[in-house]
């Protein structure tokens, strides 16, 4: 596993694990303990990884799985659009690799990616204090099933990507995309290239909250990253944080 040079020149540095509890989570702890980053903490395989909402994220060998630890970031207030902004670099990382691909990949809200669509990679942003780490996952050679979203991985999708293939051009995309994002200054461009590659927009779609499914057309995504929907009767919802599913129920 190596960094691109221009992480590197951009003075990232890699931790490598053969098997590590959770890649976030140990970003977390060298926080803590005063590391600032920026920092990639890779593993081959996790026991204890996890996704949005406490979910558990399957962490077999074969996959990839790499948090980015990185110190004053961001203003708290806009730390969540770099799930925006790391789903970019990770499309730009995939995409870039096999010419054609990139009319099958889209970025489903608010934080995964899906090739011919099906979920194959997810983010998570967690931070504490000033402190945030960005966690990728990607499906390269395996995926969980019974999963509420369908799900795949690259190989089953007839695309050879190892995890060390796509690492080097993340940790490259990834500082394009930060620089670009510019802590929250240049949100208007990150959201906009999103949008570009946004799965249902103008589409039925179903978002599940705590307190009930909300149903509509997914109108956009707001300036603050928030998805809007127009509801049956015109009126349009604003969600802050829900789970996507296409099509109406």
């Amino acid at each position: 596993m190596q960094l691109d040079p221009t992480a590197t020149a951009a003075g990232a540095r890699l931790v490598t694990h053969d098997t590590i509890g959770s890649t976030n989570a140990e970003g977390l702890r060298l926080a803590r303990a005063g590391e600032r980053g920026p920092l990639w903490i890779v593993a081959k395989s996790q026991t204890a990884g996890r996704g949005r909402r406490g979910r558990t994220w399957v962490s077999e060998p074969g996959n990839l799985y790499a948090s980015l630890l990185l110190a004053d970031a961001s203003p708290p207030d806009r730390a969540a659009e770099l799930s925006f902004v790391a789903a970019l670099a990770l499309h730009d990382a995939i995409s870039g690799r096999i010419p054609g691909l990139a009319s099958r990949l889209v970025l489903k809200w608010p934080n995964d990616l899906l090739i011919d669509r099906c979920k194959f990679a997810g983010i998570l942003i967690e931070g504490e204090g000033a402190a945030i780490v960005i966690g990728l996952g990607v499906n390269c050679a395996h995926h969980p099933s019974g999963t509420d979203f369908p799900a795949t991985d690259l190989a089953a999708a007839g695309v050879r990507a190892t995890p060390e293939s796509l690492f080097a051009p993340l940790s490259a995309a990834l500082v394009s995309r930060l620089a670009e994002w510019d802590r929250g200054a240049g949100f208007a461009r990150t959201r906009a290239d999103w949008l570009k590659r946004a799965a249902g927009l103008g589409k039925p779609i179903r978002v599940a909250l705590p307190e009930g499914d909300a149903s509509g057309a997914f109108e956009t995504v707001d300036e603050r990253g928030r998805l809007v929907l127009r509801r049956p009767d015109g009126t349009m919802q604003t969600i802050a944080a829900g789970d996507v599913f296409m099509g109406p129920r």
